[in-house]
Formats: structure tokens, C-alpha cells, sequence
């Protein structure tokens, strides 16, 4: 009998390691089968917690050390999650004006941040940087200069499936990030001391553009590389700051249930809203339809969409152009009062007002 429980003690002492060898060897192979799915949406999500994969020319992934501070932690570029931005080129001065930058001024470069994964193997004397190149001379010829750095992307808004949406955010976030790692690289290697912070924006492409989005022909590709923001200030700001950050507020206006009729009594709201955006022709509006949730769903959608249409209807008889209208319908969702009672239902049958 003590043979035999010998024996079996031996056989698990054998075995113990090579099965633990065995599950690692396999953690290590499904981490590098995730890596290398290129249509991975949460890799980069995945990345940041595991390993730095980077994807190749191949569309496969390789391993890649990004530099370490003088901690030995390492700095990642900050990616924002406030969703779309809503500001205008118009807002930024071009770098192509100025040799100096001045440190209270924002400047947008036209310029595809992805160059900058391949100007990282390329000598520096055989670097192109095209219309960054005002910048380039800028960092070199001030030294120690301090330096925000923005590169902001947008989805094109005919692009409508949500899921498709959110798998092109997360591409080109994933990106954005990789290519600022890349010029990280390249700072370093040319041996500049300028403290550089960085980050990824998502821009709304309808309002980057303002007119030029209704007077030029259309993009057609579904993720716009819009470029770069750049700050030169010591202070830490806000290189995306709204439109509208200054702007009034208006009340929200008031249905019925089950009618999206617009009742007289708010026919002196309009008017003021209306002068308002007469006034500030550099802002737009968003309604915001809700409803209570008596009826389906999708009856509700229906109807909160309609009230909101009937919002805009109403501005553009008093001189509303329509592309500054926005409507959004949420239906029964987020609802101000308790829809178990007849003064909560009341409450919830709204139109909101957002100027942006």
C-alpha cells in the first residue's frame, strides 16, 4: 500500500511542472493570437494592460518597448473620452502663418499623424515633414519649449450604424496613440528636451467644418484624419474649448402627452431662441426630444423625434437656416420625473435646448 501512494506522489511530482509549463505556454499563445487579429476593436484596450502591440505593415502585430520616463513608468498619450468635440477649424491659426509660436494661441496642422510611423525609420536628413515642419523648426530652434499636442480624428457623419461607428473610434484611437508613441521615439532620438504632453480627440466633422461641410463635396472615406492641435503654453489647457462654452441657456419646452402640437404659451421662447441664433451666427442649436413611457417603444421614439421636428420647423419659419438645426429623439429614455405619476409623466414630455 505504501508502495503504491508513493508511486502516485512521484507521478504528480513529474507531472505538476509540465502541466504548468503547459497552461503557460498557451497563455502565451492565445495573447499573441489576440494580438494578431487586426479587427480586434478592444486590442488596444487589451494592449495597455498586457503588452505594447503594434500593428506591421503586414497587418499583423509586433511587440514594441515604448520609452520610459526617468521613473521607469511609462507615459501613455492621454485618449479623451468627453466624445465628439464640438469645435471649428475656424477657432485654431494655421502653423503655416508663423516661424514663433505665441504661447496664448491655439494651432491646427492639416497634417496625417500616421506619417509619423514612417518617418520613425527614416534617417533625419531624409525626413519630409511636410506641413509639420513649421513645428519641427520651432521644437529644434527654441529648445526646452513646452508643447500640448492634440491629434484629433472624425467619423464621417454618413456613417450611421452605431456598431460601425464605435469600431472606427476604436481604430483610430488606436492609431493616433501608436503614431505619437512613434514621435515620442523620434524626439528622443534627435536628443530634444522639449516637455511634450499628448493626446487623441474625436472631432465632429460636421462642426469642424462648419460651411465648408455644406459647400464642398463630401468626403467619402469613413474615418477622417483631421489632423493636429497644437499648444505652446507651460499651463495645462483645453485644447478643444466649445463654441458655445459661453452661451445662454434655454428652457426646455413642453408637451402634451401623446401630441407633439407646440402649445402658443411658448411662442415668446421661440422668438427669443430664434434672435439669439441670429445673433450668434457662429452657433447651432440641438433638440432633444423625450417622452413619457405610455405606448411602445418604438411608438415613443416616433413621437419624441416628431416634437423635436416640430421644434425645428418652428425656428426655420423665423428665419432659422435648417444645418443649424440639430435633432436628436431619445424617447422614454432618461426621464426627469416618475413616470408612475401623472405630474412625472407631464414633466417627462419635453423638448430640450442646447445651443453648441
Amino acid at each position: 500500500m505504501k508502495k503504491h501512494l508513493l508511486i502516485v506522489l512521484l507521478a504528480l511530482l513529474v507531472t505538476l511542472p509540465t502541466g504548468s509549463l503547459k497552461a503557460q505556454y498557451l497563455k502565451k499563445k492565445q495573447t499573441t493570437e489576440i494580438a494578431r487579429e487586426g479587427n480586434n476593436k478592444r486590442l488596444w484596450l487589451r494592449s495597455k494592460a498586457d503588452t505594447n502591440w503594434h500593428p506591421t505593415p503586414g497587418g499583423l502585430y509586433e511587440q514594441v518597448t515604448l520609452p520610459n520616463t526617468k521613473k521607469g513608468k511609462k507615459v501613455e498619450p492621454i485618449i479623451d473620452e468627453g466624445g465628439k468635440h464640438k469645435v471649428r477649424e475656424s477657432a485654431y491659426d494655421t502653423v503655416w502663418k508663423f516661424t514663433a509660436f505665441d504661447g496664448k494661441t491655439f494651432y491646427f496642422v492639416d497634417y496625417d499623424y500616421n506619417r509619423f510611423r514612417q518617418l520613425k525609420w527614416l534617417r533625419d536628413d531624409q525626413r519630409d515633414w511636410g506641413k509639420f515642419d513649421p513645428v519641427m523648426d520651432y521644437l529644434r530652434s527654441a529648445g526646452r519649449i513646452p508643447m500640448h499636442m492634440c491629434a484629433i480624428f472624425a467619423v464621417n457623419p454618413s456613417v450611421t450604424d452605431q456598431d460601425e461607428r464605435d469600431e472606427l473610434i476604436a481604430q483610430a484611437q488606436m492609431e493616433a496613440v501608436i503614431s505619437l508613441d512613434y514621435f515620442r521615439d523620434i524626439l528622443i532620438e534627435l536628443e530634444m528636451k522639449n516637455k511634450i504632453s499628448y493626446k487623441v480627440a474625436e472631432v465632429d466633422w460636421r462642426y469642424w467644418k462648419d460651411e465648408e461641410f455644406y459647400n464642398e463635396p463630401q468626403r467619402e472615406e469613413p474615418l477622417i484624419r483631421v489632423g493636429i492641435v497644437c499648444d505652446f503654453s507651460s499651463k495645462k489647457i483645453d485644447l478643444l474649448p466649445s463654441a458655445a462654452r459661453n452661451a445662454r441657456s434655454f428652457a426646455e419646452i413642453k408637451f402634451f402627452a401623446n401630441d407633439a402640437t407646440i402649445q402658443p404659451s411658448y411662442t415668446a421662447e421661440l422668438d427669443d431662441l430664434a434672435n439669439y441664433l441670429k445673433q450668434e451666427k457662429g452657433l447651432e442649436v440641438l433638440l432633444t426630444g423625450y417622452c413619457d413611457n405610455v405606448g411602445t417603444e418604438a411608438y415613443n421614439m416616433g413621437l419624441s423625434r416628431q416634437r423635436a421636428v416640430e421644434i425645428k420647423k418652428a425656428l426655420m419659419r423665423r428665419g432659422i437656416d435648417e444645418h443649424r438645426i440639430e435633432v436628436i429623439a431619445r424617447g422614454e429614455d432618461n426621464p426627469v420625473g416618475d413616470n408612475n405619476t401623472l405630474s412625472g409623466r407631464s414633466a417627462n414630455n419635453r423638448v430640450t435646448v442646447t445651443i453648441q
